[in-house]
């Protein structure tokens, strides 16, 4: 069956080109009124509000000339708006241009804030005399069709959330108004990826914690190692509560946007998108500072700070809650909860709550199931794989170990490719990880210290699964500071301490240091680590090391070997440290200064 072209009577329609040239740029709201009722008051300081507020606004007394024919120049306005206006007064019924343009707004299903500015909404939903006498002598010159279109359209209006002024003033209202226009113009949706997977149930734990009806003011962090999704959360987040506040603000990629001194440039982009105004003009952190504070705390906003690592960032943009107002939410993405000076953990599935100020959530690598699905989702632009590629995608999947990141990377790297590529993938991936993957967590291990990489790196090579009371001493010794180290090291989301007090690592974090060793030198000898047993034999038995070794891994060999400490003397790097014994009774360990 044919689709209908939209009509409603004569006179109704112009040429597209016409309209585009007539109008030239976008508006961002279609004010619709009866002239003679509101014109020369309400309409007209609604209008001057939000054009003051920097808001493109539509409305037919102005915008198009006299006598012109305008039905197709108000279709062009209204599909043009992001918001439609109606103004709804007792005489709007009379004028068949308002009923035109209130029943293309419902066509267009243009998002529609209704105001009742003399009239109750029960009037409107033509459930009282108010409007029928208009309808009928319409009916008389346009026909039943047209105007039943324009009854259900009243009637589907009058039903939405508006404003009514009934024992409300109008200056309140039209402040109400504009408040409300800018939110729902200027917080656009963050952008998101094409493809979500398995993102559901964490947005149902954050959207708990933030509990948007409690009236304080409320610090969430979302916490991870890079790569897991910690900035696609908050954006999922942001797009389903923006509305709810007075203001909001989403500063993206805060870490490097803070590099040279550019802190000012990040507080005017909060201040200008919360106020949706120009801020004062100032030129240091400290002035900003003083904006901040002043202009927000009787303000609920809704602010997300992304990728945060340095208190600074933090005291410069929204350290303090009384800052803001009553019901203000602050979201902070970060790999590295360091910063925030926070107390001992306390556990609890995939929140930790420290300090009163901060509440954590902690990201978790993706189910296999979602895994899976999301690498389908870029290889294959599907759910699941074909039949021929099950296997082989199951392998590669599981090699990014849930890390949307990997999954993401090498989905897109084989989407339209060989089968053999596919092979040469995974045959690479066995040895060697994806180098943009290992490049983006790098950036964790280039903000430690000398000697939490040492930690880091001995548990990437050593000690993954092993109680942390065996390297503990060691590191001791080598004032490497263990036990600081180690929360750092966890609050860098770099390793985890289960409930055993096991050491464990993401499998791309343990290939991460793995390859950083490696990239030492290309004859594995010269590595300051072996962790495979037989090339750390070889190098005993040939002496063919170097004294960069600091750390070898003798645990695991087919055969028992009894080993001394004159065998290790010939390399200085390495110190006599009471070896642990293994349950294959093999001397485990020796290692360094």
């Amino acid at each position: 069956m044919a689709k209908r072209k939209y009509s409603d009577g004569p006179a109704a329609s112009t040429s597209r080109g016409d309209v585009e040239s007539s109008l030239g740029a976008e508006y961002e709201v279609f004010l619709s009124f009866r002239g003679p009722d509101t014109r020369r008051n309400f309409a007209d300081c609604l209008y001057h509000a939000m054009d003051g507020a920097g808001i493109r606004v539509f409305r037919d007394d102005e915008e198009i000339r006299k006598g012109k024919e305008i039905g197709g120049e108000l279709k062009r306005a209204i599909e043009s708006s992001s918001i439609c206006i109606p103004i709804f007064s007792r005489n709007y019924a009379v004028s068949a241009w308002c009923l035109r343009e209130l029943a293309y707004m419902v066509y267009r299903k243009a998002m529609i804030l209704p105001v009742f500015f003399d009239l109750e909404p029960r009037d409107v939903k033509l459930k009282t005399q108010v409007y029928q006498d208009a309808l009928q002598k319409h009916e008389e010159k346009y026909g039943c069709e047209v105007v039943q279109r324009w009854k259900e359209a009243l009637e589907k209006v009058a039903g939405m959330s508006g404003w009514d002024l009934k024992n409300t003033g109008h200056g309140e209202l039209i402040k109400l108004i504009v408040a409300e226009v800018l939110i729902k113009l200027n917080k656009r949706d963050k952008k998101l990826p094409d493809q979500l997977v398995g993102i559901q149930c964490c947005v149902e734990d954050v959207m708990r914690l933030i509990d948007e009806g409690s009236p304080d003011v409320r610090y969430l962090v979302i916490h991870g190692m890079g790569g897991i999704g910690k900035t696609t959360l908050a954006k999922v987040v942001f797009n389903q509560i923006r509305s709810q506040f007075h203001g909001c603000s989403f500063l993206s990629n805060v870490r490097e946007a803070s590099k040279g001194s550019k802190v000012v440039q990040l507080q005017k982009q909060l201040l200008s998108e919360i106020l949706n105004s120009n801020p004062p003009e100032f030129y240091d952190s400290d002035a900003g500072i003083y904006q901040i504070n002043m202009r927000f705390r009787r303000k609920k906003v809704l602010i997300v700070l992304d990728d945060l690592d340095e208190r600074e960032q933090l005291s410069n943009l929204a350290e303090k809650p009384y800052w803001f107002g009553i019901g203000s939410r602050i979201i902070i993405t970060t790999r590295d909860t360091n910063f925030l000076q926070i107390g001992e953990e306390i556990q609890e599935n995939n929140v930790q709550t420290h300090f009163e100020e901060f509440i954590i959530y902690q990201m978790r690598e993706l189910h296999h199931r979602h895994a899976l699905q999301l690498f389908c989702k870029h290889a294959f632009r599907m759910d699941s794989p074909p039949r021929d590629y099950d296997d082989i995608s199951r392998e590669i999947a599981f090699k990014a170990s849930g890390l949307p990141l990997a999954l993401e990377v090498l989905g897109s790297s084989l989407y339209r490719q060989s089968k053999r590529l596919w092979k040469d993938t995974l045959k690479k991936l066995n040895a060697v990880p994806d180098q943009k993957v290992l490049d983006k967590l790098k950036i964790s291990f280039e903000m430690l210290d000398n000697a939490q990489r040492d930690i880091f790196l001995d548990i990437a090579c050593y000690f993954i699964g092993e109680n942390t009371i065996y390297p503990h001493y060691m590191w001791k010794v080598l004032e490497f500071y263990p036990r600081s180290n180690i929360i750092v090291l966890t609050r860098k989301s770099l390793i985890k301490v289960d409930n055993d007090d096991r050491l464990l690592m993401h499998d791309l974090l343990r290939d991460l240091g793995r390859d950083i060793v490696r990239q030492e030198d290309k004859v594995p000898r010269k590595h300051s680590r072996l962790w495979r047993p037989e090339v750390s034999l070889e190098v005993l038995q040939t002496r063919m090391g170097t004294e960069n070794i600091t750390a070898l891994k003798l645990t695991g060999l087919s055969k028992e070997h009894d080993f001394t400490n004159e065998e290790f003397s010939w390399l200085p790097s390495l110190s006599e440290i009471p070896p642990r014994i293994g349950m294959d009774g093999v001397h485990a360990w020796q290692i360094v200064t």
